[in-house]
């Protein structure tokens, strides 16, 4: 009899339970329901953080995986956070005006409060219209499938004039962070129909709950830990099976991959798809705790900094993309939220928040030269082992490439 999946692959067992444990600790200290050890804030930045390594664990799938150094995928991250923020302002802001209009002698009608609302939210780049993108911001429905529509028919779109027209190495890297950098561009003018430079705020407050912002926080770290959970064991049970070899195959060699018969096309859209949808999730996930979107979240430095997460922790590991992801993102809340104290070096003062940038520079630099499998490589050093027992000869150039029996099972 075959062995269950969570068998025969005992790490994600680990990691989930370790997740879970994790969560409970954070609760019973977090001042929602806890003993009030852990601020609220800092719930927030735990759950937020969670997002990112779900984000990570998409990237670690299309380019530790399947090769792909995509520089776009914040540009689904941040189409999430916009999809979900036009129904929390909207709804948030309907319930503010039916309350303002009330206390009117006579009750106001369907179209007054429309219009009302218009102003209230477009007022700030001198409109009062609805756009055509707001169609579907009064149905909190539509705007969760949206998360996750919007973010994977572009890169349904992208993904197939890219792959059909064979696009490979860093031209397609290239092209991937001009799409986000012209995404980012539009949504920057006032009239995209998102408010603009000043993106969408006040997504912290959930329409028609009177919960406070420590039960709130909690409810949103135990979305993004489950969320975390399900996409790690999707991945992980992805690149497990045959799908998971044929796309490790066209990382080490695709040439080999196509002349077998294998559609690889449809291999690398069918990953790029995904994980848009994964990216898409997290961002929905992500910017209700931040309480803000705006076009700067989505620019290209962002989609740069999600691939230094994934080199640091480790690519080709999930557990190292949620590793590299959580470690990147305290240490950067350390550097830049002022609690390391400035370095005095003589005349020249090392200011930490203007520095953290040079350091994480400096970091991915050190481990592409050093240390290549990243932090989570130090769990191979650990048990004793550079590289898996593996059988067969190489199928590919490159170190750790596919083997004769993998490609087999």
């Amino acid at each position: 009899m075959r062995d269950s999946f969570v068998a025969r692959h005992p790490s994600v067992l680990i990691f989930l339970a370790l997740l879970a444990l994790f969560t409970l600790g954070v609760t019973v200290l977090a001042e929602g329901f806890g003993i009030g050890l852990i601020s609220t804030s800092f719930v927030k930045t735990l759950g937020k953080t969670m997002c990112l390594c779900l984000i990570a664990v998409a990237m670690d799938l299309i380019w530790g995986y399947c090769g792909i150094l995509s520089l776009g995928h914040f540009a689904f991250f941040g189409l999430g956070g916009y999809m979900i923020g036009m129904w929390l302002m909207y709804e948030r802001t309907r319930l503010i005006v039916e309350g303002s209009l009330a206390q009117g002698a006579l009750p106001p009608t369907e179209q007054e409060i429309v219009a009302a609302i218009g102003t209230q939210i477009f007022g700030v780049v001198g409109s009062s219209e609805f756009p055509l993108v707001w169609a579907f911001a009064d149905s909190l429905a539509l705007q969760l499938a949206l998360v996750v529509l919007v973010p994977g028919l572009l890169a349904l779109v992208f993904g197939w004039l890219a792959f059909r027209s064979r696009v490979t190495g860093v031209y397609l890297s290239i092209l991937t962070q001009a799409m986000t950098l012209a995404l980012a561009l539009y949504l920057f003018q006032n009239d995209s129909g998102l408010r603009g430079n000043n993106g969408l705020s006040g997504l912290q407050n959930l329409p028609g709950v009177e919960a406070p912002q420590s039960v709130v926080s909690l409810w949103f770290f135990w979305a993004s830990a489950l969320a975390l959970a399900l996409g790690y064991l999707l991945a992980a049970w992805i690149v497990s099976g045959k799908f998971g070899s044929v796309i490790r195959g066209i990382r080490d060699n695709e040439a080999r991959v196509r002349f077998l018969g294998y559609s690889v096309e449809i291999y690398k859209l069918a990953v790029f798809t995904l994980t848009a949808c994964i990216a898409g999730i997290a961002g929905a996930l992500y910017y209700p705790q931040a309480g803000i979107v705006n076009p700067a979240e989505i620019a290209p430095i962002a989609s740069i900094y999600l691939a230094v997460w994934v080199a640091i922790g480790g690519r080709g590991r999930l557990y190292g993309a949620v590793i590299g992801a959580a470690f990147v993102s305290l240490v950067s809340s350390w550097f830049t939220g002022g609690q390391i104290p400035d370095l005095a070096l003589g005349p020249l003062t090392i200011r930490w928040v203007d520095w953290w940038t040079i350091v994480l520079g400096l970091s991915f630099v050190l481990v592409t030269l050093f240390a290549p499998s990243g932090i989570g490589g130090l769990f191979d050093l650990w048990q004793g082992r550079r590289h898996p027992d593996r059988h067969g000869a190489d199928l590919g150039p490159n170190a750790g490439a596919l083997r004769e029996k993998e490609a087999t099972e």
